[in-house]
């Protein structure tokens, strides 16, 4: 019976893709971990693994498809042995080819005692990749004693190595009768022609199709827009104390290739400041606060199509050196859509820094789940009075986006003064 392959979600937010191309044909063998196409997700553009062996029978969803849905079959699978005169008939779910696995059980959790639960099967007919079938049956297990830990519970080969390490279990008792299968679904409708624009009198234009990303940017931003309760908070910040010392450290790096930018050590600054206001890194949920006991700073990153947020995990235990090779080795992948999954999502705070673009002060929406997000402009000189006589400075202008739910306004201007006293005193980052 052919196995479907369906269309992964390989983002938490992503709900459909476009199918970029595929990298096999149809009448190609197929290997548990080939790369079967390439999907264009909300964030990136990715591979899709095959989990099962076989023969690539029928392509469902031709390469440069868009807006094909989380879980829609894009391909059939011939299992071992299988014509291509089964492709007519039914054919049985699949688990998407790159779904996430199950999270593996501690090392320290003891053996399960009892028979394992019955392995999944449609009919008479067990769910397994082919190679736990062939080691099944050399290990002479019964597959119905076997409990599947794959995608939608199918059996893989861990399953079957796991239950030849347990030892002989009690077959399942017979299932009195099989309940019968259901009738195959209708062809999905074609889809309406969408409903033209209204122009209302506007100019000639050209109508770009949204992306995946865009429509998500769109979807996201509007939630948090509605749904949190924002406010500001704007603090002026000298900078000739962190340029001298970056431009320092600059040139004892010079042979080392280390090459500093006043984003990373603000970016440190962030992570310190956090620390030394931890009620900041928090965010809201409807059951309690969420305190985090990780600093995760999430970076704007501007690429093709949209903005995308890599994260310094940890960062407050990162030295300048560490942070300015990891955010430079992120954007670079993240600009050619290289990006893991667990490499843009999370994060407890952000930042978003326009200044490189001359941005004197803007303010930025929250990223949710998170409750702040910092927004950096451009370094510039400003006069200043000291002690009543008139000086210059250079500074930047910060505004700090916070989620009142969770941030009070004196919470948050302590953690951007905070902020502030360590770009001022930049040796204090050192330490």
């Amino acid at each position: 019976m052919p196995i479907q392959i369906l269309m992964p979600a390989l983002s938490p937010t992503m709900t459909e893709g476009n199918l970029a191309r595929w990298l096999k044909k149809e009448g190609d063998a197929v290997k548990a971990g080939d790369v079967l196409a390439e999907i264009e997700t909300d964030k990136a553009t990715m591979e899709v693994e095959a989990v099962d062996e076989g023969t690539l029978g029928k392509i469902l969803v031709a390469e440069g498809s868009q807006g094909v849905k989380v879980n829609e079959p894009i391909a059939l699978l011939l299992e071992e042995g299988e014509s291509a005169s089964a492709l007519s008939a039914p054919v049985a779910a699949a688990p998407a080819p790159a779904a996430a696995p199950a999270a593996a059980a501690p090392a320290s959790a003891p053996a399960a005692a009892a028979p394992a639960a019955a392995a999944v099967s449609h009919g008479a007919r067990t769910i397994a990749s082919p190679l736990a079938k062939r080691l099944a049956e050399q290990a002479g297990i019964d597959l119905a004693t076997v409990k599947g830990t794959g995608p939608n519970g199918r059996i893989v080969k861990a399953d079957v190595e796991a239950a030849k390490a347990r030892g002989p279990v009690a077959a399942a008792a017979p299932v009195a009768a099989a309940a019968p299968a259901p009738a195959a679904a209708p062809a999905a409708a074609p889809k309406a022609a969408p409903a033209p624009v209204q122009t209302f009198g506007l100019p000639a234009f050209d109508l770009v199709p949204h992306s995946s990303m865009r429509k998500t940017i769109a979807r996201r931003l509007t939630e948090a827009k509605q749904n949190v309760p924002h406010f500001y908070l704007t603090v002026d910040v000298g900078l000739d104390a962190l340029l001298k010392l970056r431009t320092d450290l600059n040139v004892r790096g010079e042979k080392s290739g280390v090459k500093l930018s006043v984003n990373d050590m603000i970016i440190r600054a962030s992570a310190l400041a956090l620390k030394k206001v931890p009620g900041a890194n928090a965010a809201w949920s409807d059951e309690g606060l969420m305190q985090f006991k990780g600093v995760d700073i999430a970076v704007a990153v501007s690429i093709p199509g949209g903005l995308i947020t890599p994260i310094i995990r940890d960062a407050d235990k990162k030295g300048l050196a560490e942070i300015s090779a990891e955010i430079k080795d992120l954007a670079a992948r993240a600009k050619a859509g290289k990006l893991k999954p667990e490499e843009f999502t999370g994060g407890t705070f952000s930042i978003s820094n326009l200044g490189m673009f001359g941005i004197r002060e803007f303010a930025a929406i929250i990223n949710p789940p998170q409750s702040c997000i910092l927004a950096v402009g451009a370094g510039e000189q400003r006069p200043v009075v000291r002690n009543g006589a008139l000086a210059v400075e250079t500074q930047m202008s910060c505004t700090l986006s916070v989620d009142h739910r969770v941030v009070d306004g004196a919470l948050g201007a302590e953690w951007l003064q905070a902020f502030k006293g360590l770009v001022e005193d930049p040796l204090s980052m050192m330490l």
